[in-house]
């Protein structure tokens, strides 16, 4: 973990540089994929050491996919043999070596470059073109998101290395030289950077001064049980999951941050002209913190996991989407059963939300004050239910799992489901 984050550090200085020094105005793009997929390795390899060659592994296998089979079943093989290589990955690394350890492991990087490949081959079998070997690794392992991402989209990342403008913002301001490169504004993201830095140390002083404080494993410990009054055990359960998000907060901010750095998020202006910086951010802590509902929640948290999990199974599996979609997320996410614990009770919650949304929020939107109601209850039910939703994905094993279900009971659950999809 310490090596994770002296190379996230170095990571963001060497970004500084790139944008500097390696601008598309100033290089070509052949240089820029070689300085950024180099770079990459050898962060990886500071990192995880030889298991770094995992990541070569992966690519290499789906690459040579790629070029032998047609773009009709690509996408289908390489989702096949990514996540096959992944999970055989995870498994070993579970089963084998260190179990129930929360480690820097090289499965995570694995995790954001299994996106990659599937987003980019489906993209492949929806008509862009397949990229150069150089191309693939300088996407795939590249510097700024080797470690922790975030995934983008293949071409949003070729048009950064060859300073082309996005087709979102393709017809915004310009520096005067129409017809060519560089003709899209280039805004300094030194200011976003710094705002997400400062967003960083306060998420990890938040995590360090107070995830001992809350220990989730005590929300299943008999004495704590049998001494605390049940509403004090809903508090306990808010704050303790409440302070394991800190972590994610600050990981996936600083992978923004080191892409910004670099030179790579832009995302067009606001209406008043402000240069936005979210093209591939992960997250929104307002949004999630003050969530009214299971939905809003998950389309704040991991947005670009959110988008890749649309993109290749929600919107093309022909049966059970919303089924689909969890159980690809479980699987990616690895191979403790907690993760699928919490994802087969994400269905059972995403489906209620949707019936109950439908049918009871249109009563409360009669009045402000009506609203303010619905807001309010809406937003401790979501709270509560996205923490019994979680627990089992924190504490990872079967057994510490089902006694935490067991002790709340099943009307609880259904409760608690009920009131967030008021």
């Amino acid at each position: 973990q310490v090596n994770f984050v002296v190379c996230q550090l170095f990571a963001l200085l060497t970004a500084f540089g790139f944008r500097l020094y390696l601008h598309p105005s100033k290089t070509s793009p052949f240089v820029r994929h070689v300085v950024a997929t180099l770079l990459g390795f050898y962060f990886a390899l500071f990192c995880f050491g030889w298991y770094a060659l995992h990541f070569l592994v992966q690519s290499g296998l789906t690459y040579g996919i790629m070029i032998l089979t047609g773009v009709e079943h690509m996408h289908k093989y390489c989702l096949v043999v990514a996540l096959g290589y992944l999970s055989f990955c995870q498994i070993t690394r579970v089963y084998v070596f260190d179990y129930g350890m929360y480690s820097a492991d090289f499965t995570g990087p694995m995790m954001v470059i299994t996106q990659k490949i599937t987003s980019l081959t489906f993209e492949i079998h929806d008509g862009k073109r397949m990229p150069s070997l150089l191309e693939y690794f300088s996407y795939n392992c590249n510097f700024m998101g080797i470690l922790a991402g975030p995934t983008c989209s293949y071409n949003d990342y070729i048009a950064f290395i060859e300073g082309t403008p996005c087709r979102r913002h393709r017809d915004q301001q310009t520096n005067g030289k129409a017809n060519g490169r560089h003709k899209q504004a280039d805004p300094s993201p030194n200011i976003e950077v710094v705002r997400k830095l400062a967003t960083c140390f306060f998420s990890l002083m938040v995590f360090l001064s107070v995830c001992k404080v809350f220990p989730v494993e005590r929300n299943i410990d008999d004495d704590f049980i049998a001494t605390t009054p049940f509403y004090a055990q809903v508090v306990y359960l808010y704050l303790s999951m409440l302070t394991t998000r800190p972590k994610y907060y600050f990981v996936w901010t600083l992978a923004d941050a080191i892409n910004n750095a670099a030179g790579f998020g832009f995302n067009g202006y606001t209406s008043d002209g402000s240069p936005r910086w979210d093209l591939i951010s992960n997250l929104r802590i307002t949004d999630i913190e003050f969530a009214t509902s299971f939905k809003m929640f998950l389309d704040n948290w991991n947005i670009q996991t959110a988008h890749w999990l649309k993109r290749v199974c929600y919107e093309r599996c022909p049966y059970n989407p919303t089924a689909a979609t969890f159980i690809l997320s479980a699987m990616w996410h690895g191979a403790y059963p907690g993760y699928y614990l919490t994802f087969l009770t994400g269905i059972v919650v995403t489906l209620a939300a949707r019936a109950m949304r439908h049918n009871v929020r249109p009563h409360f939107l009669g009045s402000p004050s009506h609203k303010l109601v619905y807001d309010v209850i809406t937003w401790a039910g979501t709270q509560i239910a996205i923490c019994y939703t979680v627990v089992p994905f924190v504490l990872l094993s079967v057994g510490p799992s089902m006694k935490f279900y067991s002790m709340l009971g099943v009307i609880v659950h259904l409760e608690d489901t009920f009131a967030t999809k008021l």
